[in-house]
This record gives C-alpha cells, structure tokens and sequence, in this order.
C-alpha cells in the first residue's frame, strides 16, 4: 500500500481536515440536501395549485354542458314550441330560440344514431361532448364547416401526421324529448361548437387565473384539444397570434389520450415550458376524444429556485472564506507541538531510538504529553537494547534445537514407515497365501470333474461344448489369480533366473504381444530404443513389468490416443519410459497405486500388477516412479543400474 504524501501526513493537515469537514463538506452537503428537499416541496405545490386549476375549468366545462342540456329541454317543454309545432312555423321559432340561447345548431330529429339523441327519444335528456365531421357539420350549416376548419401547425415534439386541416369539430351536443302534435316521439336537439370558440377558453383563463394569482412574469392559460389539435386556446404563437392548430406533444398525448390518465407536470408548450394539467374528454361514446389544458409559464419559478440556490451557495462561501483563515490562526500554537512530536516518531521509526522531542517552552497539556512521550522513549531504548540481546541467544538455541528435532523426526519417520510397510507386507503375505491354498483345492476340484465329465460324455459332450469351454476360461483365470496371489507373497519363490537382458531387445517383443491390444484401442505407437547395455534382470520378469505398463496405457486411453515408449542410458542406470495421451491420475489415487490390491479398474483388475511390478524392479536393484496429470497423460519411468562387464 502506498504512503500518502509527506504534507498530508502532517499532524496539523490531518487536525485541520477533522476540524474543517463538518464546515467544507457535512454543512454543503446538509445544505444541498435541504435545498432538494425544498425544491420538491415547491414543485409539489406548483402541481397542487395547477391541480386545482384544472378542477375549476372542468367544472366550468361540465357547467356548460349541464347548462346546455337545461335549456334545450326547457324548450322541448316550452307551450311555445307547441304552439310552433301546431301552426307548422317551428322552424322560425327554434331559429328565433337558437339565436337567442347562444346554440350554432337547434333541429328536431325522430330517428338518430348518436347516444345523446336515442337517449332523448327514450325520455330522458342528455347533454355530451361529440365530435363531428366536417358533413355532418356542413348538413347543419356551411357557416359550421368553415369555422371548424383549423390549418395544422408544425410542432416540435408532436407526433407525425400527414394531415395540413383539421375540418371536424368539437361539440356540446345536447338533446331532449319531444313530443309532437300526432303523438309521435321524437327529440330536440342543439348544441355549440366549440372551435375558434376563443370567448369560452377565455372565460376559463379569466376564472382560474384572476388578477395577482400568479408572480410577475407568469402568465395563465387554457386550451381545449380536438384529438391533439388545439381548437380554441389562448397560449399564444406570436405576439398576437393564438396557437391554433399547433399540437400536444406526444407524450402528453400518449398518457392522456393513449391511457385516459391526468397529466400534472411540466411540459413545452409551444415554445415554452408550462406546470401543466391535462385532461381526458370523453365524447358520448366513452372515447377519448380531446383535452382540457390549462397551465403557467415555469420559467419565474425556475428562476426564482435558482436565485435562491445561488443567494445560500454565495453566502456559504462568503462565510467560510472569513472564518478559514481565522480557525487556521488560532490552530497553529496547538500544531507545532504536536508536529515536533510527529517528527520525532518518524525518527524512531526509521530506527534513531535517541531521537527526542524538543524543548517546548509552554506548560500546558501538550507539553506535558510531550515529556512523557521522551521518558517513554528512553524506556524503549533500553528495552530494545536488552530484547535484541536475549533475541540473538534465544534464536541460536531455537536454531540448534530444530536441527535436532527435524533429524530425529526424518529417522522416525523412515523407521516407522519401514516398520508398518514390513507388518503390512508380512500381513498380506500369510493371508494371501492361505486364501491361495484354499482356493486351488475346490479349483482342482472343478478341473478334475470337468476333464471327468468330458470323458463320460463323449461325443454328447459336443452339444455343451460352449459351455465347458467358458468354465475352462473362468477356472483358468482363477488359476492366474491365485499364482499373482502367491507371487506377491512369496516373491522369492516365483522369481526367474536373474541373468544379463538387453531391455531395448525385451521392449521390443514386449510390443508384439501387446500389439493387437494397441491396435483395437485406436491407439497410435512410437517407439525410441537408445540403450546398448545389458541389466542382471530375470527376462520374464522384465516383460511382466513392461507389459503391464503398456495395458495399463491402453486402459487409461479408451477412446484413442498415443502411446510413447523408450529407453535410454546414463552412465549407471538404463530408463525406460511408458507415456501416454489419458485421462491421466489425480494426486490422491498416484500417491496409492503401488499398494497391494489398489486398482481403479472395479471388477476388472486384482490390484497387484503395479505392486508385484516394483517388487520386481526393486529386487534387481532398480526403482520404479509414476507422474500424471489429470486431463493430459501419465508417465512411468522404469530405472535399472547397468551391469558392468
């Protein structure tokens, strides 16, 4: 780990950023989290406010639609429209009414498609917001169409559409029932449009937005949407142009129209960003048709926000470059002492124990630590002193003493590896030679009978002949068992005549016998002979030894592989090299694969090959070792001393 700077190793440094951290970094941090805290808070009551904004135009809004119904059934009522109806001039009189209530249209209909005019010929008025195309709004009056038509307006941020006029309209569609002088049922209806329509927007401004209700800068306003489109709105394009036919944004659009959901927050309308509050309006159908927008220019707000953030962060920065150098001065008579003590550390530790604190003229509390500190100093000095010498004695004898300990250990430890080698062997031995005896009784046995019966059956012994062959095998291979068993046992008894073999020669028939074993597995062989000197080795022996090795290489290789055998020479001793390309040995079954009756091979293998191979190899003086690694191959290496001629 790296040191950190001298200068911010200081005393006075480290003294100064505790002193100094709650002021340069806890307060400004305190402080920028009371300043977000209180910025929410100001736009949680932007939203509030706008929130009640909106209640008030919908409310407005449902007033008129109410209104509007209220008097179309008052005149469905009226003894007038009777009287009209009787004398055949009704057309007059609703034209007289229609001018007089303010309504764009005011007809009679006995057969409509539109909810608010069945429900009035079931008896009952209604009163809705519908939108109508632009032929129904020319079947009512031309004059209908051509004010309900509204150019497009590019506009930022809204979603793309190919069209360039708006040509339906948004209406208060209202009607009632009516009887008529023949009795029939049908229903009056009458309504207002309400594109262009700019006196209803700016009744609504004029109510939610009185004078004073907003800070100098900001302005109120309201718009009614058609689908996307502002129909009649006085936000305003330019300075006296209103804004109609410029459209939502499309994510105001997306959740308002797309979802039914109130929109409150900021958004750009326009060409400014707006604490707005939008609406849904559903048309008679409970389709989404529109918006009621109203909203404020944000802009005095932000600024207001950042004034203030800008006023605290000033006046902080004021505070704390007057009180700095203040704190600083005042600090510095309680450093120095403290300084010279850190020099005096930095002395000791790098190992000048007499190193010691200057005289400090004051007597307060750190003049006294001071003093104390060099009094301690002098103890550890003489401490250090007396230690290093008991050290030096101490780890000589340490020293001496683990010397004779790890011999004694190393001698133990080869005795008692010896001793329980030679009981293990001497174990083996007495039991595998009984179990040997006894099993080639009952296997004599077997043979004798076998060969017997054979002999009775003569020729009928054809018919079973599979089977004699099959327990001849069996009995066979117990025959070879036990003669492993027993040359493991009595190893002295079984070995052949030691004489002078030339391995590379016994190698070599070696892998004509095990060639079809070779062959079968897939396996591909090499073969490097270099030796030229002769061992004392029974030549039977030698070729169990490098027999086993190479089946064994086969075994670990069952899908294929390659199989490398050599021999070469030193001066006193011939290696011999069986390698393989396998699965290779992991380190806790290497550490075992000598052992008596150890296999890996399950049911298939007795455990003695390897075990009666180092036998062999270490009575001719030699030694046998074994490396592997797991995945990638094993190797075993076979070392014989050369026999001087």
């Amino acid at each position: 780990m790296s040191r950190l700077p001298k200068a911010l190793r200081s005393v006075r440094v480290r003294l100064l950023v505790i002193a100094l951290l709650p002021m340069l970094v806890l307060l400004p941090i305190l402080l920028g989290g009371t300043v977000w805290r209180w910025s929410g808070k100001v736009d949680a009551i932007l939203v509030n406010k706008v929130t009640g904004d909106l209640t008030i135009a919908d409310q407005y809004l449902g007033q008129l639609i109410e209104t509007s119904g209220e008097r179309v059934d008052a005149i469905a009522r009226s003894v007038d429209l009777q009287r009209a109806l009787g004398a055949g001039g009704h057309d007059a009189f609703l034209a007289t009414e229609r001018a007089r209530l303010g309504f764009d249209f005011l007809y009679i209909t006995r057969d409509d498609d539109w909810p608010v005019a069945r429900g009035a010929l079931g008896g009952q008025w209604q009163s809705r917001i519908d939108v109508f195309g632009a032929d129904r709004l020319a079947s009512l009056s031309p004059e209908l169409a051509a004010r309900a038509e509204i150019p497009l307006v590019a506009t930022r941020g809204a979603v793309p559409s190919d069209r360039s006029v708006e040509t339906r309209g948004l209406v208060i569609h209202s009607a009632a029932p009516l009887i008529l002088p023949d009795g029939t049922r049908a229903a009056l209806v009458g309504g207002l449009l309400l594109n262009r329509n700019l006196d209803f927007i700016d009744t609504i401004n004029a109510l939610v937005y009185r004078d004073e209700s907003l800070p100098e800068g900001s302005q109120g306003t309201a718009t009614l949407f058609l689908d996307d489109v502002r129909i009649s709105t006085n936000v305003r394009l330019f300075e006296n142009v209103r804004a109609l036919g410029t459209r939502v944004s499309a994510e105001v659009r997306a959740q308002v129209l797309g979802e039914g959901r109130v929109w409150l927050d900021s958004a750009f309308v326009v060409n400014d960003w707006y604490i707005s509050a939008y609406e849904p309006i559903l048309d008679s159908f409970g389709t989404p048709v529109g918006m009621l927008y109203v909203g404020f220019l944000e802009t005095p707000f932000s600024a207001a926000k950042r004034n203030s953030v800008i006023t605290l962060t000033v006046a902080f920065l004021l505070i704390t470059l007057a009180s700095v150098p203040v704190f600083l001065r005042w600090a510095g008579r309680i450093f120095r002492p403290l300084e010279g003590m850190t020099r005096t550390i930095d002395r000791v530790e790098s190992g000048d124990l007499g190193a010691r604190t200057p005289p400090i003229e004051a007597d307060g509390e750190i003049a006294q630590v001071a003093r104390h500190f060099d009094s301690l100093l002098d103890g550890l000095e003489q401490r250090d002193r007396a230690l290093r010498e008991w050290g030096e004695t101490l780890e000589q004898r340490v020293e001496d003493r683990t010397r004779d300990l790890h011999a004694a250990n190393q001698q133990l430890e080869q005795t008692t590896e010896r001793l329980i080698i030679s009981e293990k062997l001497a174990a083996v031995g007495e039991i595998t030679a009984s179990v040997a005896h006894e099993i080639n009784n009952p296997v004599a046995v077997i043979q004798g009978n076998l060969d017997l019966a054979r002999s009775n059956l003569g020729d009928a012994a054809q018919r079973a002949d599979e089977e004699f062959r099959l327990i001849d095998d069996q009995v066979y291979r117990i025959g070879v068992i036990v003669s492993k068993l027993l040359h493991f046992a009595r190893p002295e008894e079984y070995s052949g005549t030691d004489r002078l073999v030339d391995p590379s020669q016994v190698l070599q028939d070696c892998l004509v016998l095990t060639r079809h074993q070779v062959q079968s597995a897939g396996i591909t062989c090499s073969v490097e002979t270099t030796s030229t000197s002769a061992v004392r080795i029974s030549r039977t022996e030698l070729q169990q030894v490098i027999v086993n090795l190479i089946l064994n290489a086969v075994h670990a290789m069952p899908g294929g592989g390659a199989l490398h055998v050599t021999t070469a020479e030193t001066a006193e001793e011939i290696i011999l090299t069986v390698a393989d390309t396998g699965e290779g040995i992991d380190p806790a079954t290497l550490a075992r694969i000598f052992d008596p009756f150890f296999t890996t091979k399950q049911a298939q293998g007795t455990g003695l090959g390897l075990s009666i191979s180092r036998q062999i190899v270490s009575r001719a003086g030699g030694q046998i070792t074994a490396q592997s690694t797991p995945g990638t191959g094993s190797r075993f290496q076979v070392r014989l001393p050369v026999e001087k001629i």
